[in-house]
């Protein structure tokens, strides 16, 4: 008797329904979708100390930058990360603040963000609901990677998402905060 793999044929089922959302733009009902002009969803995430972050503490005082990657530790991730660590004082300096928020607990942050020497706030949000809250879609069952700028007034202003170009998330952002603040 010959045995049948049900592995790939679940993987091929798996595939055709994302691919038929991705083609046909669903969004899943518990997703969200923030949009630009639109005021930012507010969230308490505790940071690597455990420490309760409000996106609310920033209002009227910074523009954000918040971005959303998949898991510490990661190629695309770390590589994601260090650039914002590069670019980070000059963030800083045009008066902008960076989070990064994932679905790892503020421990995994914490080893992250020292081992990379990470400057900026890292947030976890574990289970993902502000992930979904704000939008942040992913594919095959890996978390999207999505990047907010954020005004003083806390409406977004870019919201840019490429799943492999970590430096663009960057770039965009660097863009965006310096037109914001005159930069």
């Amino acid at each position: 008797m010959r045995k049948v793999a049900l592995l790939p044929l679940a993987s091929v089922l798996l595939l055709a329904g994302t691919v038929t959302g991705v083609l046909t733009n669903s969004i899943p009902p518990s997703f969200a979708e923030v949009k630009l002009g639109e005021a930012a969803p507010d969230f308490a995430l505790p940071d690597s100390d455990g420490k309760t972050v409000k996106l609310s503490d920033f209002k009227g005082q910074k523009v954000l930058v918040v971005y959303f990657y998949p898991k510490d530790e990661t190629s695309v991730c770390t590589k994601e990360s260090c650039t914002f660590r590069d670019r980070y004082e000059a963030l800083k300096s045009a008066g902008a603040e960076v989070i990064g928020i994932s679905s790892d607990t503020s421990e995994s942050h914490k080893k992250f963000a020292e081992h990379h020497k990470l400057p900026f706030i890292l947030l976890a949000d574990e289970g993902g609901k502000v992930r979904q809250e704000w939008g942040v879609k992913g594919l095959l069952g890996v978390p999207g990677r999505t990047t907010f700028v954020v005004d003083k007034e806390g409406i977004i202003r870019l919201v840019f998402s490429d799943k492999l170009n970590a430096k663009k998330h960057v770039d965009e952002a660097v863009v965006e905060v310096n037109k914001l603040t005159g930069k």
